[in-house]
């Protein structure tokens, strides 16, 4: 599990984008209560067939075709007002629930009306359409939203029944354009369609991640990265062993180069060593290799060294337990949450006074909003590793969070006040400050709040998260996009293969409307991602800015327009 100072310790409130507007992804959206309306039994017992979240328009005649034929109709009324008549029949039938009826006098309105008429034209092909939604006649339903389209370019209810169409049909990226095109001609205000939206975001989104997974070339983490993710284990076995050898090979030249961050020749090193059956540094080695194989995202090959581990019952305590911890973590990423806490459940079985079981363990918890579980297994961590500030400021994290959420002001004072003394009591804990700094972020309390994230800065200086974090507040304190941009070149600056950077910075360019260069921002992110679960999310960014960029296009309109239309809708 990664630490406080690589930004993924707690969830990352991220600018994320749907259809260019700031929202959380993975929170998903509040539906509408559809509003239902007194009727009759009758009136119930005819729509009993019909679906009623599927609309049809117009009913604007008065009286029905009963009596005249076609032709007698046609000698009495004007060709519109003959199509007219057609279409109120088709409507009767649908809602009735006699479909195939109606579509029949629907096509009969279309060959009545005259080309010129085109709006009620495009009314026709939109209830047509929706009488063969109801058949599930999927190509049908495109094929009539299309020529509707083509009459009326910005008929909101074709654009929302052709996008249905193309979710049904597979064909999602063209489901994900017409339901934004629709969020932008509601004006961002229709829940529904913007629940719509996410849908096929994510749907999109897992497909694209699990293409992508498999041609993904992994990619070794900086410096820092690992070396924040080694600071978390308080009982990491390879930190007992030091290297004295001149010319070290196989594990112990492996544990040179890892310490030294040559990551590259870890792996080889480790392989080396396990050729060699009767090797004294063999679970050492399969312990470095799969931490190895971790941090560069190869999950599949990580799982197979830590099971060899943790089902050898001559390992020692202390190596199967860190095995498990790390296994734990690797499981959480693939979704797998059961599995992830059994594994700490072992852990705790073999060895109940290791303090990496619950700090991790804490962790896990913040992620899945069980904080009262994780303030307790804080506190164990504190007990056993009492000096341990990083799960200390964790612990007042989460408690902090709590308290707002039981609308208690005064805890929340006193827990600010702790962490004042978390500074000076940790006066080296990076933490303590960059959290802090979140916090005051979080209260508006801006200039504080800065200062405190310049101090962390300079005592890490390699952290890129802390810059990404100082640019985001400059956005949210003065609206100031030159310097947060500056503070994001930075990281990247800093560290190339800081995810995070690449990601808000993206959403910036999202926002002002410079979607090709959003897009490959996105797409330098995606090339960073290590699990599929990243990759989901940050595809599903990238489709969103590709489809905004598209409707803007074709629609005739400036991105940024667009943007500033769905945030401001949003706020």
């Amino acid at each position: 599990m990664t630490t406080g100072s690589t930004g993924s310790t707690f969830p990352k409130w991220q600018l994320a984008i749907i259809l260019g507007a700031p929202v959380a992804l993975t929170l998903g959206y509040l539906y509408y209560r559809r509003q239902t309306h007194s009727e009759s039994e009758d009136r119930k017992k005819k729509l009993a067939k019909a679906d009623k979240s599927v609309s049809i328009d117009g009913d604007e005649a008065k009286e029905h075709l009963n009596g005249p034929t076609k032709v007698e109709a046609a000698a009495k009324q004007s060709p519109l007002e003959v199509a007219m008549e057609f279409k109120n029949r088709g409507n009767e039938r649908y809602r009735l629930g006699k479909f195939d009826e109606s579509i029949d006098f629907y096509r009969q309105a279309i060959e009545a009306c005259p080309g010129s008429n085109t709006v009620e034209l495009a009314t026709f092909y939109q209830n047509r359409a929706a009488a063969h939604e109801q058949l599930k006649q999927w190509s049908a339903v495109r094929e009539d939203c299309t020529r509707a389209l083509g009459l009326n370019p910005k008929y909101v209810k074709a654009y929302n029944r052709r996008a249905k169409a193309h979710e049904q049909l597979k064909d999602l990226s063209q489901s994900l354009e017409d339901i934004t095109a629709t969020c932008i001609l509601e004006q961002f205000q229709n829940q529904s369609s913007i629940a719509f939206a996410d849908r096929v975001l994510r749907t999109l989104g897992a497909h694209h991640a699990t293409e992508a997974i498999k041609e993904r070339k992994p990619v070794p983490p900086s410096s820092h990265f690992v070396s924040s993710f080694c600071e978390a284990f308080s009982c990491d076995p390879l930190k007992d062993i030091a290297v004295a050898a001149i010319n070290p090979r196989g594990f112990m030249l492996a544990k040179t180069e890892f310490d030294q961050r040559n990551l590259d020749k870890v792996i080889p090193a480790c392989t080396e060593e396990l050729q060699n059956e009767n090797s004294e540094y063999r679970a050492l080695s399969l312990l470095l290799r799969g931490t190895m194989y971790q941090l560069m995202g190869l999950f599949t090959e990580a799982l197979e060294d830590f099971a060899t581990l943790i089902g050898d019952s001559t390992v020692s305590a202390k190596i199967r337990v860190n095995a498990l911890v790390k296994r734990a973590s690797i499981k959480v990423q693939l979704d797998n949450i059961e599995e992830c806490f059994d594994d700490f459940s072992e852990a705790q079985k073999i060895d109940s006074a290791n303090p990496d079981v619950y700090y991790h363990r804490g962790q896990m918890y913040v992620l899945l909003q069980r904080l009262q579980e994780a303030v307790e297994d804080f506190e164990r961590t504190i007990e056993l590793v009492p000096n341990f500030g990083m799960a200390y400021v964790q612990k007042l994290y989460v408690e902090y969070r709590n308290a707002l959420m039981a609308e208690d002001p005064v805890r929340s004072f006193q827990l600010l006040e702790k962490f004042r003394d978390a500074m000076e009591r940790f006066p080296k804990c990076v933490e303590c400050y960059s959290i802090m700094a979140q916090i005051l972020t979080e209260q508006q309390q801006y200039k504080e709040a800065d200062q405190l994230f310049e101090k962390s800065i300079k005592m890490d200086p390699g952290n890129a998260t802390l810059l990404v974090h100082r640019g985001i507040l400059h956005l949210q304190w003065r609206g100031d996009v030159e310097t947060a941009l500056k503070y994001l070149q930075h990281a990247i600056e800093v560290d190339d293969k800081c995810e995070f950077a690449f990601e808000t910075l993206a959403s910036i360019e999202v926002q002002r409307g410079n979607m090709e260069k959003a897009i490959d921002l996105f797409n330098a992110a995606i090339n960073l991602a290590k699990s599929e679960t990243e990759l989901r999310h940050l595809f599903s960014l990238k489709d969103a800015a590709i489809a905004q960029m598209n409707v803007a296009s074709r629609m005739g309109m400036e991105a940024s327009s667009l943007s500033a239309l769905a945030a401001s809708a949003m706020a």
